[in-house]
């Protein structure tokens, strides 16, 4: 939403079909863009959205995300960790489409086993 020149590199590398958007991060920047104050700057990035969501392939809530994100939670909560809840429905899509999760949240990601976690707004590592 923010434009970043390195997430856009990033997007432009791969084909559309490559990249999924999932429910829970939809429903996440609704919520952001319904809490903007009502002005060009909201309506600007309502626009953005639409445009983003219609070119996006979107990864659908199956049984698969469900056993994925309750097997994680589980998980989580056994070893004395917790994480929001939409985190853990967006990692779980990812474990169950066997994909790559891209978030700026490395730290907390980091902590679900078996979870392949970027952050396309940083340089890889070792580079």
């Amino acid at each position: 939403m923010r434009g970043e020149p390195s997430v856009a590199a990033q997007l432009g590398r791969r084909a559309r079909t490559d990249v999924l958007l999932t429910q829970p991060v939809i429903a996440e920047i609704e919520y952001g863009l319904s809490r903007l104050p009502r002005s060009r700057r909201r309506q600007g990035l309502r626009q953005r959205f639409s445009l983003f969501l219609a070119e996006m392939t979107q990864a659908e809530w199956t049984d698969a995300v469900s056993v994925a994100f309750g097997e994680t939670k589980a998980a989580l909560e056994r070893r004395g960790m917790r994480l929001e809840e939409f985190d853990v429905a967006i990692a779980a899509h990812a474990i169950a489409y066997s994909a790559v999760l891209v978030s700026d949240n490395l730290s907390q990601m980091r902590r679900i086993r078996g979870l392949s976690v970027e952050n396309w707004r940083q340089p890889p590592e070792g580079s």
